[in-house]
């Protein structure tokens, strides 16, 4: 069967697919979304949102049900095992953003939120159940080959979206490759309701924990804390997820008496890689299609968020007749430099801090840090940076152009 209806397709109803399609539906202009799970997905997946973030969804009228949905975290510290600590509060930044804090808010909340507005819009739809298995195109238009549990079918439309992960079936479809490399050690994330700052004084809700032995980080959301710590590349799944092995390495955080409650235990395989390219013709990749890399800072699903907005605001435009089709190429020269030179740059800088295992450069990045949080000036400079505000600003400045 063959649907002409949608102006717009995107795979992938998380986030940055949503994103989009709110965008495209508030223009009037059709939208369908293809989403391979039979619902939207409730695992626990990202669940920090960066003010920069927050103040984009502003747009959507949800950025306060989102908040109230989770936990406002005004601070966040740099510690170690031996007593050293420095904090920075997001207060640095509040001449700069409505939201000067992160939000801890599973993932799955903004999607449902996003979902639920989508679904008022009667050119606007989901389909569930429903994954991309081809695509092609010509100089009219894209389609898409659909398999569901019912039926296969093509569904056309003006251009197509990829927004279905870091597994991509669009990315691989229209043949971009994902270049980077894969961590060889993997993260597992614990979560526990144990009660850590009665025993880490004054811990914050969002403190990375640096030890060339283990570093580790801990992260409050909704009641639990989630714990993350590296697993050795030697280290199979099935030890590192066993009851035995967690209970251990809590233990090393705080020595306590009896187990810790474990609530959710999962492993993460740990990428810093970026598509060669983020269009192709009528087809174009954003979020984790597009580029992956190491969860510490909280970077992945903000950057797609903002992949979306930026894409959808210039398809629009070229949809309404405003901007040629040409101006689309901005999007790849807008997103794809922020993913190379400044959230890869960034998420392995941290990653390499929290675990080096050479004293000067430990000590070296602890007094820098040390002054970063001492000096105002040096604090919002480095919050910038991290909120993801710099690479918005430097984005519209025309800074970052491949």
């Amino acid at each position: 069967m063959t649907n002409n209806k949608p102006s717009i397709l995107i795979a992938g109803a998380g986030p940055v697919g949503l994103v989009a399609a709110n965008i495209f539906a508030d223009a009037g202009i059709s939208v369908a979304v293809f989403e391979a799970d039979a619902e939207l997905p409730t695992t626990l997946r990202a669940s920090t949102f960066q003010p920069s973030t927050l103040d984009y969804l502003d747009r959507f009228g949800i950025s306060k049900q989102l908040i109230s949905q989770g936990l406002i975290a005004p601070r966040m510290q740099y510690r170690d095992r031996q007593g050293w600590m420095v904090e920075l509060n997001f207060g640095s930044i509040s001449q700069d953003t409505h939201h000067p804090y992160r939000v801890q808010c599973e993932q799955y909340k903004l999607t449902k939120l996003l979902a639920d507005r989508l679904l008022q819009f009667a050119h606007a739809k989901i389909y569930f159940s429903t994954q991309v298995s081809a695509v092609t195109q010509s100089n009219q238009g894209v389609s898409v080959h659909l398999d569901s549990p019912h039926e296969q079918k093509v569904i056309n439309g003006d251009w197509l979206i990829g927004a279905d992960g870091g597994r991509s079936r669009v990315r691989d479809a229209i043949g971009i490759k994902l270049g980077g490399f894969t961590w060889p050690e993997r993260f597992l994330v614990a979560s526990t309701p144990f009660d850590f700052p009665s025993v880490i004084p004054n811990l914050c809700e969002v403190s990375y924990f640096a030890d060339p032995q283990e570093w580790f980080f801990l992260l409050y959301v909704s009641g639990l804390w989630r714990v993350m710590i590296p697993i050795d590349a030697n280290e199979n799944d099935t030890q590192a997820l066993s009851d035995n092995s967690i209970q251990n390495r809590l233990q090393r955080i705080y020595q306590k008496a009896g187990d810790y409650e474990i609530r959710h235990r999962t492993i993460y395989n740990v990428h810093q890689r970026v598509a060669d390219r983020y269009r192709n013709g009528r087809v174009f990749l954003a979020g984790d299609s597009a580029h992956l890399n190491n969860p510490l800072g909280g970077m992945g699903m903000n950057g797609g968020i903002h992949d979306a907005f930026t894409l959808a605001d210039l398809l629009v435009k070229v949809q309404q007749g405003e901007s040629p089709s040409s101006h689309l190429d901005l999007y790849e020269q807008k997103r794809r430099p922020i993913a190379l030179e400044y959230v890869n740059t960034i998420t392995i800088a941290n990653k390499h801090n929290l675990e080096t295992k050479d004293p000067q450069e430990q000590k070296s990045w602890r007094e820098q840090m040390t002054k970063i949080a001492s000096d105002q000036s040096l604090a919002r400079e480095y919050l910038l940076k991290v909120s993801m505000i710099a690479s918005l600003r430097k984005q519209e400045q025309g800074t970052y152009v491949l």
